[in-house]
């Protein structure tokens, strides 16, 4: 088996032809892309301000935010839970209002100015749980426009019929 041992002065020829090859190939490119390229200067898009939709659930025992955009598409979601460790804190105004700012370090991230507030209560009765007022206040205070509030807590209207007949029950 005879093996061919290459010398330096074969690898720096090599490179040497190399070289001379790419300048010419740089030279005949440059000269296509001078006669090819035009100056296009692109004018700056407007970023238009982005509204979202804001979904605040409160009960008495948690406050849940949620942003959408206003495809219904979810962006962000926090809890009370996710904001303390103590679970008699979790609807606690102060932290929603530690939500309510979580929120809105997501919503400045990807561009939202304002937002349409959707309250819904979970504590049977029509009145929101205690930490609902706190995180619009603490949204404001960020600087985020509110469009409008809405209530949409369901009340019962009527409901299903009662057992026991038409007489009641009868003990």
């Amino acid at each position: 088996m005879a093996e061919e041992k290459i010398t330096k002065q074969e690898i720096e020829e090599v490179k040497e032809k190399l070289k001379e090859k790419m300048k010419t190939k740089e030279e005949k490119g440059e000269e296509k892309t001078v006669e090819k390229t035009e100056v296009k200067k692109e004018a700056p898009k407007e970023e238009r301000e982005r509204i979202g939709i804001l979904h605040i659930y409160t009960t008495f025992n948690n406050t849940i935010i949620n942003l959408t955009d206003m495809a219904g598409t979810s962006i962000a979601k926090f809890s009370g839970g996710g904001s303390t460790k103590q679970s008699r804190l979790k609807a606690n105004p102060t932290i929603a209002m530690f939500v309510a700012q979580k929120i809105a370090e997501e919503a400045k991230d990807n561009g939202f100015a304002g937002f349409y507030v959707k309250i819904r209560a979970g504590t049977g009765q029509p009145n929101p749980g205690p930490g609902a007022h706190s995180a619009i206040k603490s949204l404001t205070r960020a600087g985020f426009k509110i469009l409008s509030i809405m209530d949409n807590t369901r009340i019962p209207r009527g409901g299903p019929k009662k057992k026991g007949g038409r007489r009641g029950r009868r003990v």
